[in-house]
């Protein structure tokens, strides 16, 4: 059973970057109708001359911060994921993308984490889109430590950025603050050899509870690997493991078109042919109910991937 943190990674997120901002006047949080958000009000009423308010304006807000990364400001906007991939997408692409401005967006609540909200409120394309656009950067952290590491790397990275995030506090997969990492490499938390499963963002917690149970249940050693940086992506790690283990299986709470599941196959297709399985949210409008429930009816909550780590390997 997942145990939960109690701090959700967007709290992790910004009471990272406010720290920061205490000692960096040139980092802004820009936010669109968020202030009163829970996570940004201490940098709001702290760091009011480093805020800055848009109200519901996504597009404005992409645009307001280029300009200020132009002038040499270190820019963060924090807003609703599916927003910031669907009604700004062509500010992102060409204020920030194309124009290599090196704003970051932390786009809070993504994938279905809104899922009540229906349709109108999932990202479930953001990886799909943003991976295409020449410059952006597109990284999913796992957990409250690897958030707070990321926040760390971005402040002074020079390239555009888009970072998600859910609503919700999530399970802690690393333990402590040592463990390594690398901006564009993916680390492997579980060793094995009998199959690979690969996720990203809060996929991880379950991929690893999974994994634990293969080994306890059925003495299978699976290789566990937190893709957590899907751009730039860690092609050495998927090909040694495709090479070592010779089964992948993917997860991501995402379409199973355009995502991790698909830049994993990209690679293996060209380097290293290897039998693979998919797991994420089909071509559908995601039904209504709570998140882990939407995780548990697609089959990328830990009991879903347990079961189709058995299948892969019984037909194998």
């Amino acid at each position: 059973m997942l145990e939960i943190n109690k701090t959700p990674c967007r709290k992790s997120f910004t009471d990272t970057l406010l720290e920061l901002a205490q000692q960096d006047k040139d980092i802004i949080a820009v936010t669109s109708d968020a202030s009163g958000s829970a996570t940004l009000t201490d940098f709001g009423k702290a760091l009011p001359e480093q805020f800055v308010e848009v109200g519901i304006a996504e597009q404005n807000a992409v645009g307001v911060s280029a300009g200020l990364a132009s002038a040499g400001k270190k820019v963060f906007i924090f807003g609703p994921a599916c927003f910031y991939v669907a009604r700004s997408l062509e500010q992102v692409k060409v204020d920030m993308a194309y124009s290599q401005m090196p704003v970051k967006i932390c786009g809070v609540s993504g994938g279905v984490a809104y899922s009540q909200l229906g349709a109108t409120h999932h990202s479930l394309h953001d990886i799909a889109v943003l991976r295409t656009f020449p410059g952006m950067e597109v990284y999913l952290p796992c957990d409250v430590r690897q958030t707070r590491k990321l926040c760390q790397a971005l402040v002074d990275h020079p390239k555009p950025a888009y970072v998600r995030v859910g609503r919700n506090a999530v399970p802690d997969v690393y333990d402590n603050d040592d463990f390594p990492f690398e901006l564009g490499k993916a680390n492997t938390i579980c060793e094995g050899d009998d199959l690979t499963i690969i996720g990203t963002g809060e996929t991880v917690a379950h991929c690893k509870e999974a994994a634990r149970m293969l080994k306890e249940e059925n003495g299978i050693n699976a290789r566990v690997i937190d893709m957590f940086s899907l751009k730039p992506f860690d092609r050495d790690i998927v090909i040694k493991a495709a090479k070592e283990t010779g089964k992948i299986l993917t997860v991501e709470e995402h379409s199973m078109f355009g995502g991790l599941g698909a830049t994993v196959a990209e690679i293996t297709a060209q380097e290293c042919p290897t039998k693979m399985r998919i797991l994420g949210i089909p071509d559908e409008n995601v039904i209504h109910a709570k998140p882990l429930e939407v995780f548990h009816h697609y089959g990328i909550d830990y009991e879903g991937i347990y079961k189709a780590a058995l299948e892969m390997l019984e037909n194998s």
